[in-house]
């Protein structure tokens, strides 16, 4: 007859027993487990030697991406403006509508950054090719423009002279423009009033040009708003006027040439502080004078301008 043998101590009970037999199952599972979630963040989290090489390449790759289209926008914002100011000036020499130019760089815009992360380097570079593409037929469309208006301006032969082209003081650096023409905030009524020319803070008797040729229609000077002023009648519509000067230098029915001197600036009648009030009115209207300053100025020259003047919100008289 063969023995039984325990292997369990005598003073031990069934269920201890069972409990310890689970006990042991459920930790080799638990074990098992976590090895398992070992492996796979391991395989998730960290990157092995080639897989940080493709993330590092990709990486660097979506960043020249993303300042190529930051470039891109930058000069589609240029064009724009430039192209809006040159139908203005087609406006102003033919007094009709511009042609309608064809303009094909404004096709594509990114819808979804996100897909960019999938691509491999090859289609990354593709689309970073046809992006610079799109740049270059801008730029190209762009002297195109200008080459088609300065034809316009030739054919004008010395009716343009008549037209105000120019800034009517030197602002090489473009930072004397700090009050635009539209509704601004009044600088003694403290409310929003009708801004209708532009302001340019610069020292008293520095000198006012006229910005084409002319006839001088008025001198005049009123205490209680522009102060010494005078009123250039350019002829076909066209009018300007220099506000708040300290001397002038022509009397009424004087010709003027484009760039003549008429006067000095300063901060006469009604005014916060030295600046000139420059206008241009045509038929009686006053106008935006920016978009009368194409002669001189660069499209990126035109777009700096365009932002600086925006960042005025009040005005100097």
């Amino acid at each position: 007859m063969s023995r039984r043998y325990n292997i369990y101590p005598p003073s031990e009970s069934r269920a201890s027993r069972i409990g310890a037999v689970v006990w042991r199952v459920l930790s080799g599972i638990l074990t098992f487990g976590g090895v398992l979630i070992g492996i796979y963040l391991l395989l998730t989290l960290f990157d092995t030697p080639s897989q940080r090489k493709q993330r590092v390449s990709n990486e660097q790759l979506m960043a020249d991406y993303v300042a190529i289209e930051t470039r891109y926008d930058t000069i589609r914002k240029v064009l724009d403006n430039v192209i809006e100011r040159d139908k203005n000036v087609f406006r102003i020499l033919f007094e009709s509508e511009p042609y309608e130019f064809r303009d094909n760089s404004a096709e594509i815009r990114w819808e979804n950054r996100e897909r960019l992360a999938t691509m491999s380097e090859t289609e990354l570079y593709r689309e970073l090719s046809e992006r610079m593409n799109r740049l270059e037929q801008s730029e190209g469309y762009l002297a195109s423009l200008f080459e088609k208006m300065n034809s316009a301006v030739d054919s004008m032969g010395t009716k343009a002279n008549n037209i105000p082209a120019i800034q009517p003081v030197i602002n090489t650096e473009l930072t004397l423009l700090t009050a635009p023409y539209g509704t601004l905030i009044h600088p003694f009524y403290k409310s929003l009033v009708s801004h209708q020319g532009v302001d340019y803070t610069i020292p008293v008797g520095s000198r006012v040009f006229a910005t084409a040729d002319g006839k001088v229609k008025e001198v005049k000077t009123s205490k209680t708003t522009s102060g010494r002023y005078i009123i250039i009648d350019h002829g076909g519509g066209y009018e300007t006027q220099y506000s708040h000067l300290s001397r002038i230098d022509v009397k009424k029915g004087n010709k003027v040439k484009r760039g003549d001197i008429i006067g000095l600036t300063g901060n006469s009648g009604l005014s916060l502080s030295p600046h000139l009030h420059y206008e241009v009115r045509f038929n009686g209207m006053r106008v935006d004078p920016i978009h009368y300053f194409f002669m001189e100025l660069t499209p990126h020259e035109y777009q700096r301008m365009i932002e600086i003047a925006k960042s005025g919100m009040q005005s100097f008289d």
